[in-house]
C-alpha cells in the first residue's frame, strides 16, 4: 500500500511552481504520492510536473475538480462538452505523468442544482452513464482508469453512497471505471463505511482517507480500525491519500466554509495523519 497526499492541503489553485514547491518537502515527510488537485489546466504543465515528482522519487495522480461549467450530465450541449474537454486533458495528463487514474466526481458538477422531477433526474443520469462511457473508452486507449467519487448529499444528489455508485458501474458497462472512495463524504452518508468498502470490493481503484472534520485523520469520529479492516478484507492495495481542506487556503475556504483552526498547521495534517494511517494500515 503507497500513501500520498492532495496538493489542496498547501495550495488552490495548484500550479506547476507549487508542485515543484511542494515536493520536496511531500518526500521528506515519508510520502509515495503526490496527487494533483487540477483547478485549471492552464497553470499545470504536464511534462515539468512529470519531471518533478522524479526527482523528487514521487508518483502523481492526477484529481479533476468539477465546477459548474464541467457538469458532464448537464441539459446544455456546450458544458457537456467543455467537461468533456477538461476530463480528456485530465486523462491525457495522467498518462504523461504516469498515473493510473483520474479521480474525482466527474458524472456531475459539485453543488448543482437539485432535481425533484423523476423524468429530469433520469435523463441526467443517462447523460452521466453516456458521457463517461465515452470518457472511459478515451482514458482505456491509453490506459487509464476512471475512479469517480460519491460525494454527501450537500454536494450532490446524483451519488452519494457506494448501492448507487455500483448501478452507475453497472450501467456504464466500462472494466476502468471504479470508485474513489473517501471517508469524510462516507462518514456522512452511508450506514456503515466499513461494510461500503466491502460492497465496493475490488471496485475501488482510489482512497482518500480523510477525517469527519477534514483535520488530521485519528482526530476524529471516523471509524478507523473498521476501515482499515475492510480495507484489508477486500485485499484493497492501491493509493491511500490525505486530503485535507484549511483555513490557510483561502479559494478553498471559502468554498467549504472553513474558517476555524482544524489543525496547528497543513504540515501537521500531513505529518500526522500519515504517521496515523501507517500505524493502522501497514
Amino acid at each position: 500500500m503507497k500513501f500520498g497526499v492532495n496538493t489542496f492541503v498547501w495550495v488552490s489553485p495548484c500550479t506547476t511552481a507549487a508542485v515543484k514547491e511542494i515536493a520536496p518537502s511531500v518526500k521528506a515527510m515519508g510520502f509515495d504520492i503526490l496527487e494533483i488537485s487540477v483547478e485549471n489546466p492552464n497553470l499545470i504543465d504536464s511534462h515539468v510536473v512529470k519531471e518533478i515528482l522524479k526527482e523528487n522519487q514521487l508518483e502523481g495522480i492526477i484529481c479533476g475538480a468539477f465546477g459548474p461549467d464541467r457538469n458532464i450530465c448537464s441539459q446544455d450541449p456546450k458544458i457537456r462538452e467543455n467537461a468533456k474537454s477538461y476530463i480528456r486533458w485530465l486523462i491525457d495528463a495522467a498518462s504523461i505523468i504516469g498515473s493510473e487514474v483520474v479521480c474525482g466526481p466527474m458524472y456531475s458538477s459539485v453543488g448543482k442544482d437539485h432535481l425533484e422531477d423523476d423524468v429530469a433526474r433520469k435523463q441526467e443520469w443517462d447523460l452521466a452513464v453516456s458521457g463517461v462511457r465515452e470518457m472511459a473508452d478515451y482514458g482505456a486507449a491509453k490506459g487509464i482508469k476512471l475512479a469517480f467519487e460519491p460525494l454527501n448529499r450537500f454536494e450532490t444528489d446524483m451519488i452519494n453512497i457506494v448501492s448507487q455508485g455500483n448501478k452507475f458501474i453497472a450501467d456504464v458497462e466500462r472494466k476502468n471505471v471504479g470508485f474513489h472512495l473517501d471517508t469524510f463524504h462516507m462518514h456522512l452518508e452511508e450506514k456503515n463505511s466499513a461494510e461500503a468498502i466491502r460492497e465496493a470490493g475490488n471496485k475501488i481503484f482510489h482512497f482518500h482517507a480523510c477525517e469527519n472534520d477534514r483535520g488530521i485523520p485519528g482526530t476524529g469520529q471516523v471509524y478507523w480500525k473498521e476501515v482499515a479492516q475492510a480495507l484489508k478484507d477486500v485485499n484493497y492495495d492501491g493509493p491511500v491519500v490525505i486530503e485535507s481542506f484549511t483555513s490557510q487556503v483561502k479559494e478553498i475556504a471559502r468554498a467549504v466554509c472553513i474558517w476555524r483552526e482544524i489543525a496547528p498547521s497543513q504540515d501537521v495534517i500531513a505529518t500526522q495523519g500519515l504517521k496515523f494511517l501507517k500505524s493502522i494500515l501497514t
